[in-house]
């Protein structure tokens, strides 16, 4: 079964959440996940607003799960933190 990461994000620093954005698409890439939104059009229905949401699908629960606690994307992270007010979740696909 595959996996996606599922991400909800209010980004406060531009050009700090650039550099997470350059360094985090690579090493997303690395561990077989792309991307199926990102940043699109949306429409909140419920609960928090955060106007930028983003969805990668990776192979598997363990490839997404590898891949958030690789070096890459930690440093890749290290950006976003003070850049951004997110939440992300790792959630197993029926696929």
């Amino acid at each position: 079964m595959g996996a996606l990461w599922i991400a909800h994000v209010k980004v406060t620093d531009d050009v700090a959440y650039g550099k997470y954005a350059a360094i985090a698409g690579p090493a997303i890439a690395d561990h077989g996940g792309h991307f199926i939104a990102r940043g699109g059009a949306y429409e909140q229905l419920e609960g928090n607003d955060r106007s930028r949401n983003v969805v990668a699908k990776f192979p598997s629960l363990q490839a997404a799960h590898d891949c958030y606690h690789s070096a890459a994307y930690q440093e890749a992270l290290s950006h976003a933190r003070n850049a951004s007010e997110r939440d992300l979740v790792i959630v197993e696909t029926t696929e």
